[in-house]
C-alpha cells in the first residue's frame, strides 16, 4: 500500500471528494482516531455528527461503523448539526471524543473529518500526530484497519440540539434581543444553523427572516464561507427590509459573519473587538482578552483600556480553546472569525458570536458600525487586510530564506518588535504591523497587515508585497 494520505491542518483532515476525501480513507482516518481512543481508555464513547455536504451522512456512518467495529460506542446524530453543538455534547455527556464530517466554510467539491478530544476542543497537534501516526501503521499492516467487536448495542442515536439551544439560552441575554424588537436577517448559507440561531431568535421574540433555508449541496456555488462577497444577498435584504443587523454563519456554525443596518459588510477582527468591549463593558465578565498572533491589536487596545490582560496564540482556535479551559479569558478570537467567551466551548461558535452583537445591538441601541465608531473613540482606530500571495517555486524558496533573517527595518522603517509565534511579524513604531505566514499545504503565502488609517494601510501592503517578490 501507498504512503499515509491522512494529513491534519489546524482545524482537521480536508479534501476534495472523489478525489483524496473518499470512503477508503475516511476509514483509514477512522481507524487511526479508534487505535488512539483505545489507547487512552478501555471503554470510549464518541459522537459522531456531519454537515450540509454531499453525501456527509454517508460519510459518517462509515466513520461510525469503523470504530463501533473495534468496540467504540458511537452516538450518531440524525440531521445536520453544528460544530459547536457537537462539541457541547462531548463535554455534556462526557464523551471521549466527536469525529464531524466537514469542510466548514471550503468550497463545495471540498469535505473533510474534524476530530475533536475529550473537552470539546479541536485536537491539539500532538493528538493529530498520533493519529496519523496509526493511520501510517494501518497503511503498513501494522494496525487493523477494522475490529471484529460491532454489534446493535453500541450504536446509540443522539440529538444535540436541545441542550445546546439550552445552553444558548443561558449565554445569551434573549430577553434584551425580545424586548427591543429586533428586526433581523440570517443567512445560514445552506449549512448547519439552520433552526438553531433562527429559532432562538424567534423564541426572544425578535421578527427573523431566514435566507437560503434548505440544503443545497452545491452552495449555490458560491460556498458556505460568511464573506462579504457571499453575503451580497444577505446585505440586499438587510437594505431593503430595514433590519437592525445581518447574521451569517458558515457551513458547520462555528464562523459568523455580520451585516449592518445600511448593509455593509463588518470584517471579523472588528466584531471580536465590540464583542469583547461589550462582555466587560456592560455584561462586566472579568478576565482576560485573547487573540492569534494575525489578529487585530485592536483587542490589545481595548485590553489596556479596561486594564485587563491580553494573551497572543499562534494561529489555530486549539491553543484560544486552552485559555477557555483555564479560565482565564472573557473572550477568545482570531480574525478568521472565530470566537468563544468564559465559561463556553474551548471551540468556535459562530451562532453564539451572532446573537452577542443581535444583543449589543439591543441593549445599547446602536448599529454595529455606531458601536465600532464609539470604540475607535475611545481606544484608537486601525485598518487591516489580509491577503494571500501565489508564489512561484523560486519567489518561495527566496522568501522562506527572507522569512528567517533577523531584519532590523521595514519599508525603510525600523522595526520595534519582531514576532516569532507563527511566521514573522514585524511591528513597527505607529502601531502598524505586518505578518506573513507561508502556508504548509501550498505555494502561498498569508500577508497580514494593520496601521491606524487606510493610507498607511495601503503603503504596508505594498511595502509587503515588493518584499515578497523583489529579489
Amino acid at each position: 500500500m501507498g504512503s499515509n494520505p491522512i494529513h491534519f491542518g489546524t482545524s482537521g483532515w480536508r479534501g476534495v471528494i472523489a478525489d483524496n476525501f473518499t470512503f477508503p480513507n475516511v476509514r483509514l482516518a477512522s481507524a487511526g482516531i479508534a487505535h488512539f481512543l483505545l489507547s487512552r481508555s478501555a471503554r470510549p464513547r464518541v459522537i459522531v455528527g456531519y454537515d450540509t455536504r454531499f453525501m456527509s451522512e454517508r460519510f459518517a456512518d462509515c466513520a461510525a461503523e469503523v470504530l463501533r467495529s473495534h468496540g467504540i460506542e458511537t452516538l450518531s446524530t440524525s440531521r445536520p448539526d453544528p460544530t459547536p453543538a457537537i462539541s457541547y455534547e462531548i463535554i455534556r455527556s462526557q464523551l471521549a471524543g466527536g469525529i464531524n464530517i466537514t469542510a466548514s466554510h471550503n468550497p463545495a467539491e471540498y469535505n473533510g473529518l474534524k476530530f475533536s478530544s475529550g473537552d470539546g476542543a479541536p485536537a491539539l497537534p500532538e493528538v493529530t500526530k498520533a493519529i496519523e501516526a496509526n493511520v501510517a501503521k494501518v497503511v503498513a499492516g501494522e494496525l487493523a484497519m477494522t475490529g471484529t467487536k460491532s454489534d446493535a448495542s453500541l450504536r446509540q442515536s443522539c440529538d444535540p440540539r436541545p441542550a445546546y439551544l439550552e445552553e444558548m439560552r443561558r449565554k445569551v441575554d434573549l430577553r434584551v434581543i425580545g424586548q427591543a424588537k429586533l428586526k433581523l436577517a440570517f443567512d445560514p448559507l445552506y449549512g448547519t444553523a439552520r433552526g438553531y440561531l433562527d429559532e432562538l431568535a424567534r423564541e426572544a421574540g425578535a421578527a427573523v427572516h431566514t435566507l437560503h433555508d434548505c440544503r443545497d449541496v452545491m452552495f449555490q456555488g458560491v460556498g458556505p464561507e460568511p464573506s462579504e462577497k457571499n453575503l451580497a444577498d444577505l446585505a440586499q435584504y438587510v437594505r431593503e427590509n430595514h433590519c437592525a443587523v445581518g447574521l451569517s454563519t458558515d457551513g458547520d456554525a462555528d464562523r459568523f459573519g455580520i451585516v449592518d443596518a445600511d448593509g455593509a459588510w463588518i470584517q471579523p477582527n472588528f466584531i471580536l473587538a465590540l464583542v469583547a468591549d461589550y462582555l466587560i463593558d456592560v455584561r462586566k465578565i472579568p478576565g482576560g482578552i485573547a487573540r492569534s498572533v494575525a489578529t487585530t491589536h485592536l483587542m490589545d487596545a481595548v485590553a489596556r483600556y479596561h486594564g485587563v490582560p491580553l494573551y497572543q496564540t499562534p494561529v489555530g482556535f486549539k491553543y484560544i480553546g486552552e485559555l477557555i479551559k483555564e479560565d482565564k479569558i472573557v473572550l477568545g478570537g482570531e480574525e478568521s472569525a472565530g470566537l468563544s467567551i468564559r465559561g463556553h466551548l474551548p471551540e468556535k461558535d459562530g451562532i453564539l458570536a451572532c446573537l452577542l452583537v443581535a444583543e449589543a445591538v439591543a441593549r445599547r441601541g446602536a448599529s454595529v458600525k455606531q458601536q465600532l465608531a464609539a470604540l475607535f473613540k475611545k481606544v484608537g482606530a486601525v485598518e487591516n487586510v489580509r491577503i494571500n500571495l501565489r508564489l512561484e517555486p523560486d519567489v518561495q524558496k527566496r522568501l522562506l530564506e527572507k522569512l528567517k533573517r533577523n531584519w532590523e527595518k521595514f519599508d525603510s522603517r525600523p522595526i520595534r518588535k519582531i514576532d516569532r509565534t507563527d511566521g514573522l511579524k514585524m511591528i513597527l513604531d505607529d502601531r502598524s504591523w505586518v505578518l506573513m505566514r507561508p502556508s504548509g499545504t501550498e505555494p502561498v503565502v498569508r500577508v497580514y497587515c494593520e496601521a491606524p488609517a487606510q493610507p498607511e494601510l495601503d503603503r504596508l501592503v505594498a511595502a509587503a508585497k515588493a518584499f515578497v517578490f523583489e529579489p
